[in-house]
């Protein structure tokens, strides 16, 4: 359950749709994030009177690809061009930007195959193949003597899965929970490590009007960015690939989404929910508040210090929106007493099956229990972090050598064979490491948390050891040589005698912070997920029963299908448009007078002549998406693309529970004006004439 929101809890960098469930399980159509083996067949034939095939489909599914860094993306051309969001593609162009070359700022475009430029450390994946394997795990706890055993047991099978699938097939290997537990699929993937940036626009093209407008409709935004993928030193040549449609697509159009959507609550218990509501959510956005103070801060110091910031400010301030949203909704009585409702109408089909029952009936009281354990863990988590980058390095190392020593079965999660390469890859990563930001960020985290849980709060004193937080800090990170990838290369190979013996300030803490961070791992997997998982096991067992597989999972950052129509909707007593025009940017720019964040990219004030204005630039549609999807491929009933999604209406902030079709929006830019503005902005004709096959 913790997984939702380790991405804000663990030291690590942020990874950062209303859809009204009818009944628990019976999704209304346009609703829906649906697994490859398990499309909405039905639905499509009833409403839309089409019903892709299995090559529409198999084309579809290798034709998308997850950026591990966070996000969606396709490949577009024969020659492994990758299309993707400006903002998935942001945190690599930040870790080759310098203080001479901001190409956040200023864009990039690789006219020739020896200019595109090296991703830093990002993995693309794409699902080769899908094994249901649930009866395997099942199997693998029928003889454990308590949950933490079963727990333990589970763990262990899916660990020898993912490794024999590894050896066996080459293939990125996954174990994916489906259902709640209901399912247990092993996913293999296709892996790439070389992929090199084609093309960006400038920061102030992809994300005009700032954050005022993010999460927001009717938008201008270039929000796009072009990698070519690399194999054995040449571009991978594939078949799999979505032809461009330039005319793209208009109102009323049936659309296809193909992305990967993070994480959904739909199928949470109201236990579940609340909990969410009146503890992760305010924590969370206290949390993200406090880091964005502070990175503005520091950015009014200079241009530089603000470049070093910008990608931090623009995820935190992202994230904030999504909590706020998500705070809101669960604060709203209608979708509670919706969410009451789907579980009031599971639980009384259940119930009035006296063998259903007695074998679930108790589950709903056991999530319960296991949440109010929960409670008790999670409060003080917010404060025992350093948001130091170098400082999770360090305990990454730490525990690698020790985890790798063990029986595959037995490592702490993360730390399996079958995880190991891409462990290894991100953990030598040679992205920039800036001391100032990190010295800004730990005495921040350090400072909350000392005045939140004290000095002698067994982590932060295993940091602190008595001392102040800024003393303390700029003696680690001053001390440190851990923002050299040949340092921790040295580390790791040296094995647990290298680490064990080191001098390195960030590992001596690292160290000292290893068996308080195990304990707390401990206490959550045996007093909250041990219970948890087989719990909710069970929950999705129930609801096969009660509602058959006519449903779709919760969202898992895995790959899915949604579809949809352009549609525009009710905003603000008049109607949001289905589609905006380059009309509409100079429009609003000229509205606020030029004023940041409304101003013009430059490429834009100089090529205001060249453009044919009424091109469509943005859409929107009833597509179901949620955080995640950003870079997710739209494609029409002949699969070719037609739009690339990047973000949702404010409208869809509550989709992480309940889907509401009326107004609920997932917003894309339209492949007309991506290939307009590449051609009449950018002069990347080349670019432009590869993606729509023209040499």
């Amino acid at each position: 359950m913790l997984k939702r929101y380790r991405s804000i809890l663990l030291p690590a960098v942020l990874i950062a749709a209303i859809p009204f469930v009818q009944s628990a399980q019976s999704a209304r159509a346009e609703e829906g994030m649906w697994t490859f083996d398990n499309p909405p067949l039905k639905l499509l034939k009833a409403k839309y009177g089409f019903v892709p095939s299995q090559a529409w489909l198999d084309h579809l599914r290798l034709s998308s690809i997850r950026l591990n860094d966070g996000g969606s993306g396709s490949f577009v051309s024969a020659d492994g061009l990758l299309l993707t969001n400006h903002h998935v593609a942001r945190g690599q162009l930040q870790k080759n930007s310098s203080a001479e070359h901001d190409y956040i700022q200023n864009g990039f475009y690789a006219a020739t195959p020896d200019q595109e430029m090296k991703s830093q450390d990002l993995e693309v994946n794409v699902l080769v193949s899908m094994e249901d394997i649930t009866a395997k795990i099942s199997a693998s706890t029928k003889s454990a003597s308590d949950p933490k055993q079963a727990l333990k047991d589970r763990e262990a099978a899916i660990a020898a899965i993912e490794k024999e699938s590894t050896d066996k097939t080459g293939l990125r290997s996954d174990v994916v929970s489906l259902y709640n537990g209901g399912e247990y699929w092993l996913y293999r993937y296709k892996k790439y490590t070389d992929v090199r940036l084609v093309f960006a626009p400038e920061q102030q093209a992809a994300f005009f009007g700032g954050d005022p407008d993010n999460f927001t409709y009717p938008r201008y935004d270039l929000d796009m960015a072009i990698f070519r993928v690399y194999e054995n030193g040449k571009p991978v040549h594939s078949d799999n690939f979505l032809k461009w449609n330039v005319k793209g697509a208009a109102d009323g159009d049936l659309i296809f989404i193909s992305g990967h959507p993070g994480s959904t609550q739909r199928q949470s218990t109201m236990a579940e929910l609340l909990f969410e509501r009146d503890t992760i959510e305010p924590a969370a956005i206290a949390y993200l508040s406090r880091r964005i103070t502070v990175a503005q801060q520091y950015a009014t110091q200079g241009p530089e210090q603000a470049r070093q910031v910008a990608t931090l400010i623009f995820g935190l301030q992202n994230s904030l929106k999504v909590y706020q949203g998500r705070y809101e909704a669960l604060k709203d009585k209608a979708i509670l007493a919706k969410k009451q409702a789907e579980e009031d109408d599971f639980r009384a089909k259940i119930n009035a099956n006296p063998e259903w029952k007695q074998k679930y009936g108790a589950t709903w009281e056991t999530i319960s229990t296991a949440v109010q354990k929960e409670q008790q863990i999670v409060p003080n988590a917010f404060y025992r972090r350093t948001d130091s980058r170098l400082l999770s390095l360090a305990l990454q190392v730490v525990q690698y050598v020790a985890e790798i020593k063990k029986p595959d079965g037995e490592r702490l999660p993360g730390f399996h064979d079958a995880g190991l390469e891409s462990l290894r890859y991100q953990m030598l990563s040679p992205a920039p490491v800036y001391p100032a930001t990190e010295k800004l960020y730990m005495i921040s985290a350090l400072s909350t948390g000392v005045k939140t849980l004290g000095k002698n709060d067994p982590y932060l004193d295993a940091i602190l050891q008595g001392g102040d937080p800024t003393a303390v800090t700029n003696k680690l990170v001053d001390g440190t040589k851990l923002a050299d990838p040949a340092f921790r290369k040295s580390l790791i190979e040296g094995g647990e005698a290298a680490v064990a013996s080191s001098t390195d300030p960030m590992i001596v803490v690292a160290r000292r912070l290893d068996p308080i961070v195990r304990e707390n791992q401990r206490q959550i997997r045996d007093d909250v997920d041990s219970i948890l998982t087989p719990a909710e096991e069970k929950i999705g067992a129930a609801r096969f029963l009660a509602y058959g597989k006519d449903a779709y999972p919760d969202a898992t950052f895995t790959l899915r299908l949604s579809y949809g129509t352009i549609k525009g909707y009710p905003m603000n007593g008049t109607i949001a448009p289905p589609v905006t025009t380059f009309y509409g940017l100079y429009d609003r720019s000229t509205s606020f007078s030029g004023k940041v964040p409304f101003d013009l990219a430059t490429h834009f004030v100089n090529a205001q002549s060249k453009l044919n204005l009424a091109t469509p630039l943005d859409f929107v549609s009833t597509g179901d998406i949620i955080g995640g999807n950003s870079g997710s491929p739209v494609v029409d009933r002949n699969g070719d693309l037609v739009g690339l999604i990047f973000d949702g209406n404010i409208e869809s902030l509550a989709g992480d529970f309940v889907y509401e079709g009326e107004r609920n929006r997932a917003v894309a830019v339209h492949s007309a004006g991506m290939i307009e503005a590449l051609r009449n902005v950018y002069g990347a004709s080349a670019l432009a004439d590869e993606l729509e096959g023209k040499h």
